[in-house]
């Protein structure tokens, strides 16, 4: 799961405005964003294996840390812990949103993984394998995404067009991951990774501030 993470976030965002919407895109990537420097230090452990999914060449089988289900319970009460320190005036709640956030990535990673996905350690791997089925697995990401910033847009004002092709742009970069060549190495794929989460949060911490929500326009 790449793109369709991101459709949580816009979802989440509706449910609690003051929680900024580049805070939830870091959120439901936090996994990931862990994943690679371990990548690149050599603690977790990713081969390029192309075939072993119809659409993911990647062969995570060393994740312990990041992408284990007690590991996703850690980092999402780190992400609750860190928020309520940051935003100390903004409740539980919006912390506990973030939480969800965070723990989302391994429940959509669960359905599209192969069994990869250890409960705890490197012990009892699971995942549904949707990436051996290509189009269903970027129909869902295209649902996910783009059903998340419907309702994220209808609270929106101002012209929404740049944040509809900005969601197409995700699909596009999504469909050639799927479809596309296999990076030319694991760290190339951790480097790419960090990269597109960075422009992404960029983008909509830029474009939030330009378009702000219905409710809080002056009367």
């Amino acid at each position: 799961m790449f793109v369709g993470h991101y459709g949580v976030s816009f979802a989440a965002q509706r449910t609690k405005p003051d929680v900024p919407l580049w805070v939830l895109f870091l959120a439901v990537q936090l996994l990931d964003i862990l994943w690679a420097p371990l990548v690149l230090l050599g603690i977790e452990k990713v081969r390029i294996v192309p075939g072993i999914t119809a659409s993911n060449p990647l062969d995570l089988y060393y994740m312990p840390y990041t992408h284990s289900l007690i590991g996703a319970l850690v980092w999402s009460a780190v992400g609750y812990g860190l928020y309520r320190f940051w935003q100390r005036r903004a409740g539980g709640g919006a912390a506990m949103l973030v939480a969800v956030a965070v723990f989302s990535h391994w429940i959509l990673d669960f359905v599209v993984h192969r069994p990869d996905l250890p409960l705890y350690d490197d012990t009892a791997k699971v995942g549904l394998g949707l990436w051996n089925w290509p189009a269903p697995a970027l129909g869902l990401e295209a649902m996910l995404l783009f059903g998340g910033m419907l309702l994220f847009l209808r609270e929106r004002s101002g012209s929404k067009a740049g944040m509809a092709i900005f969601g197409i742009i995700m699909l596009a970069i999504q469909s050639v991951v799927f479809f596309g060549p296999p990076p030319t190495s694991p760290g190339a794929a951790a480097v790419t990774a960090l990269l597109a989460y960075a422009l992404f949060a960029l983008f909509v911490a830029w474009w939030e501030v330009r378009h702000p929500a219905i409710s809080r326009r002056a009367v």
